[in-house]
């Protein structure tokens, strides 16, 4: 797939005369894998690194260890040991050796919370959600929606991560409830709360909420977004996948879909969360940001540049225009580069 993808653009983007050949074939190599990456799996390693300060590492190696992943949840664990450990890096070498972070690691216990709000809102949502209704057409990439309704936004934010149906359904629905049915939902997911534990992400929010059906290596790039908040459904395949249009380009239909529907069957035969490790990026799942306008206006016009992968850069452009139908008077204001202007060569 790779090198089908290199020869087509090889062929298509000439190098130019003010361009080392070095320079070209890095471009080159990087445009493939733009495309190449889509068969990667979701279980592939990646590095990561961060920094960071102690209260939001307390936070998020609770969160991990309460996670659905084995893997996840021991990471959140070793985090914790290098935290009641002395630092492997010491800048003063005569100084007394001490833990880095010694009472973290006493108190840094899984987000048990979280997990049981996940679950009982699961099982209310699957007891009480009216039966979902056909859908005929494909969805749409990028919906976005701006709740004028607190109780019936929260509701719906709190229902998302635990069922398939698109944002603006859970909100309409959310909104032809009474207010006794609301709290239900509230009550439900703070029913686990302990005095130690903060309120649930779906009590917070923005003006505007981006309900997206994006391929998980898309994702993996917005979602480093902070100034948001993220929910996503469970991964599951339903949604198909992408098909970048190089593939039909150089000639691997063919190869691209038969490996698609090979991942997707084996994902099929084996159990959550396990299932989830073979999926390949190029797989569609829905997710919901939600954010201010500043945000909006701030990942439009970052992630729609032409250095960036043709996926993000797509989504980037359909959040101004989705911007511009809601609200025309700020969508003005928002730049960003039409996924039609390209230079392949620059990175």
């Amino acid at each position: 797939m790779n090198e089908l993808a290199f020869a087509r653009l090889s062929e298509s983007l000439p190098r130019p005369d003010d361009m080392k050949p070095d320079a070209w074939r890095r471009s080159i190599a990087a445009r493939a894998f733009d495309v190449a990456r889509y068969l990667l799996f979701w279980g592939v390693p990646t590095n990561v690194g961060q920094v960071t300060t102690i209260r939001t590492l307390e936070k998020q190696i609770r969160r991990l260890r309460a996670s659905e992943y084995a893997e996840v949840r021991e990471l959140g664990g070793e985090m914790a040991q290098a935290c009641a450990a002395e630092p492997d890096c010491r800048w003063d070498l005569e100084a007394a050796a001490e833990p880095l972070a010694p009472t973290l690691a006493r108190h840094a216990e899984p987000d048990e919370h979280a997990a049981r709000s996940r679950e009982d809102l699961k099982r209310w949502a699957e007891q009480n959600l009216p039966s979902v209704a056909p859908r005929g057409s494909a969805p749409e990439r990028v919906d976005l929606l701006r709740p004028t309704d607190t109780p019936a936004d929260i509701a719906a934010t709190l229902l998302y991560p635990v069922t398939d149906r698109p944002f603006r359904e859970l909100y309409e629905i959310a909104r032809g409830w009474s207010a006794a049915q609301r709290a239900e939902v509230m009550d439900v997911a703070l029913r686990s709360r302990t005095a130690r534990d903060e309120i649930l992400a779906g009590f917070r929010g923005g003006l505007y909420a981006y309900d997206f059906v994006i391929d998980i290596g898309a994702y993996r790039d917005l979602h480093r977004h902070r100034r948001c908040q993220k929910f996503r459904q469970a991964y599951s395949g339903n949604l198909g996948h992408d098909t970048p249009k190089l593939v039909a380009e150089c000639g691997a239909e063919e190869v691209y879909d038969s490996a698609m529907r090979r991942a997707f069957d084996a994902t099929r035969r084996l159990p959550a969360p396990a299932a989830h490790y073979l999926l390949p990026f190029g797989a569609r799942s829905r997710f919901l940001f939600k954010m201010d306008f500043a945000e909006a206006e701030y990942i439009a016009r970052l992630r729609s540049g032409v250095k960036g992968h043709f996926s993000y850069r797509e989504i980037a452009w359909e959040m101004k225009r989705k911007m511009e139908q809601t609200e025309p008077e700020l969508g003005r204001l928002m730049e960003a580069t039409p996924p039609w202007v390209e230079d392949p060569l620059r990175r």
